[in-house]
């Protein structure tokens, strides 16, 4: 009964993770778009009034005139939009999921004794520090050196070099699956953490400022804008992250922290490409598909790397398939103990003959193909063991 009610708490969690990460995803891309899209306004009584920028658009069967003022329009209306609880609702939803899988089962999702021999609550003791180190150390990277000359230059080389540092840090501590969400989880946290501690808070003293009559600060846009600039770059890195842990080829691999930040470069180099062609389909230049050409090389290459050798030919014949009961001995001793009668983990049972042979096309997608299972193999199967399996379900999956 727990394990069947842990999930459902895991379907409405990620459902509404998922709900609200499109709603924010789909909000920061209009906005980025939209800012990137305007053009000087075409009447001279707007200009007067201060618009710095406009479009039209027909969307839903209606036309919108959208308008932009780069400081604040002469009267400051009652009610104003404020883009926030999207954000919000994605990281609340999210660290509600990454607790209820990753934080209560730490022995099991987050710990891989094959990379580092820890106690669960040192374990999650640094999960959490990862949230709050890269949150700090980002926010002061973009505090000292973004206003310098170049400043968004340096700030994005520090950035990027940081975290690639959490990237291999997180993988030699974490069991693979568990990193890759990690480090996203972190980025997404600082993405949260951008609009709650300077989007927002510098917004909300501007109009403090223009209702009071007083000079408006342009630190406060400044911040607001290169911080959601950066939010822009980070999301499609971590929806990457979001969504590795379905496929172990990647995060197990023997270099995994050098294909998650490849993988996530890819990721935002296409989104610098579709930043960029907002800008150059107004201004009538051709997009710079470039970067995505390259985002899109880079994942192709890892594609190549990550190729799994052609075995090697051989002049041996090539070994038997095992009889069922050395696969019914692999099963129980690395699968049955989160698969029984008292815990069917996912609703699988692999504690007897007949419920084997049920489940066998999941046992070899699982454990030989994806070899997703034990998670972060906590049993310790060992690769003659995935060999063997895979044989006894490609010869058939024989019941004797």
């Amino acid at each position: 009964m727990d394990a069947y009610l842990l999930d459902w708490l895991n379907l409405v969690l990620r459902g509404a993770h998922v709900i609200t990460g499109i709603a924010w995803i789909g909000a920061s891309f209009y906005f980025v778009g939209l800012d990137s899209s305007l053009t000087p306004p075409a009447d001279d009584k707007d200009r007067a009034k201060g618009i710095g920028g406009e479009l039209w658009a027909v969307h839903g069967g209606g036309f919108y005139h959208q308008q932009k003022y780069p400081v604040a329009p002469a009267r400051l209306p009652e009610q104003l939009h404020w883009s926030m609880w999207e954000s919000y609702s994605t990281w609340l939803t999210g660290f509600a999921l990454f607790t209820t899988l990753y934080l209560f089962n730490a022995g099991t999702f987050l710990i891989d004794k094959n990379v580092h021999d820890w106690s669960p609550t040192a374990a999650i003791a640094t999960a959490l520090a990862f949230f709050v180190a890269f949150w700090l150390i980002y926010d002061a990277i973009c505090r000292i050196f973004g206003p310098r000359r170049n400043g968004d230059l340096i700030v994005g080389i520090l950035v990027f070099a940081f975290i690639v540092f959490a990237s291999w840090l997180s993988c030699r501590l974490f069991a693979g699956r568990a990193a890759f969400l990690l480090v996203g989880a972190m980025m997404a946290t600082t993405m949260t953490a951008n609009v709650a501690m300077v989007i927002i808070p510098g917004q909300r003293k501007v109009v403090a400022a223009l209702r009071e009559g007083r000079a408006v600060d342009p630190i406060h846009g400044q911040r607001g804008k290169q911080r959601s600039v950066h939010n822009t770059y980070f999301t499609l890195p971590v929806v990457f992250t979001m969504i590795s842990n379905h496929y172990g080829f990647v995060f197990g691999a023997k270099h995994n922290w050098l294909v998650l930040v490849v993988l996530m470069l890819a990721g935002a180099l296409v989104r610098v490409s579709f930043v960029l062609r907002h800008k150059a389909l107004v201004e009538q230049r051709p997009v710079p598909w470039r970067y995505a050409i390259a985002g899109t090389l880079l994942v192709v290459a890892t594609v190549a790397v990550l190729l799994p050798a052609p075995p090697a030919a051989t002049a041996q014949t090539p070994a038997p398939a095992p009889t069922f009961a050395e696969v019914e001995a692999i099963v129980a001793q690395r699968c049955s103990a989160c698969h029984n009668a008292a815990l069917a983990n996912k609703n699988v049972r692999l504690d007897s003959a007949a419920e084997i042979r049920a489940h066998a096309q999941e046992v070899y997608q699982q454990a030989v193909v994806l070899k997703l299972m034990p998670i972060s193999n906590a049993t310790q199967m060992t690769d003659a063991e995935r060999a063997a399996l895979g044989r006894w379900y490609e010869a058939g999956a024989p019941a004797r």
